[in-house]
């Protein structure tokens, strides 16, 4: 209950913030807000809550993002979509690819999964995001703003070292270090989810020190939001 409280103050600050920074007269001097602009304000910082906060307790139906993004994808149309998207992406993030720092993997029915190292994207026991990767963050924050009609269900995952209980707690605090960055780059909070999956699953062995830099690692599945038929 306390992350969702700090979920959902961190989107409506950041709501605040975009707003107040435009209440400027005509030689930029800051100025009180318009009742207008304060309806706004409030409306901004309404939904990105009540976003955040179906998405943390599992409510965020097929309807309601449908209407977030503006309608869904036509069937016929659903792989062009995400595999110009996957494109964007191999071009934008083709250094942080080259380099490790980016792995980009076809899933099922179109998804794309977006996998952030530890090794350039956290330090060691830590849940926030390196300076030095924001600019890819940016990247990647411009891309599904781009390509706008599609879920973003991101995923923390540790290694086995130390307890199950603390693993599982820095997954979540590191998925919502990326969640909280998307909504502050103006990524819809309804097509955002965040959970954390501690150590239980590794895509590598544990004992040795390469596998277990492989399992400390933050997903981005990506999935295309499908026009409702009929």
């Amino acid at each position: 209950m306390k992350r969702t409280i700090q979920a959902l103050g961190a989107a409506i600050i950041g709501a605040a913030l975009a707003l107040a920074g435009c209440a400027t007269d005509e030689y930029g001097r800051t100025r009180p807000l318009t009742d207008a602009e304060t309806g706004v304000l409030i409306g901004a910082a309404a939904g990105a809550a009540v976003g955040a906060a179906a998405s943390k307790k599992g409510r965020r139906t097929k309807g309601a993002v449908i209407g977030a993004v503006g309608g869904g994808i036509a069937g016929g149309l659903v792989g062009n979509y995400m595999d110009n998207q996957k494109k964007d992406f191999e071009k934008q993030l083709a250094s942080e690819i080259g380099a490790g720092a980016i792995e980009l993997e076809t899933l099922p029915d179109h998804g794309l999964r977006v996998v952030m190292t530890e090794r350039t994207s956290f330090d060691f026991d830590s849940a926030d995001i390196k300076a030095g990767f924001h600019p890819t963050m940016d990247k990647i924050s411009t891309i599904v703003n781009r390509y706008g009609k599609t879920t973003l269900d991101v995923v923390g995952h540790t290694d086995s070292v130390g307890s199950a209980q603390y693993n599982q707690g820095l997954s979540e605090r590191r998925a919502q270090a990326v969640e909280r960055y998307l909504l502050g780059r103006n990524v819809h909070p309804q097509r955002l989810t965040a959970t954390g999956r501690g150590e239980t699953v590794p895509r590598a062995s544990n004992d040795t020190k390469e596998g277990r830099a492989l399992n400390r690692r933050v997903e981005i599945l990506i999935e295309p939001v499908v026009a409702q038929s009929g």
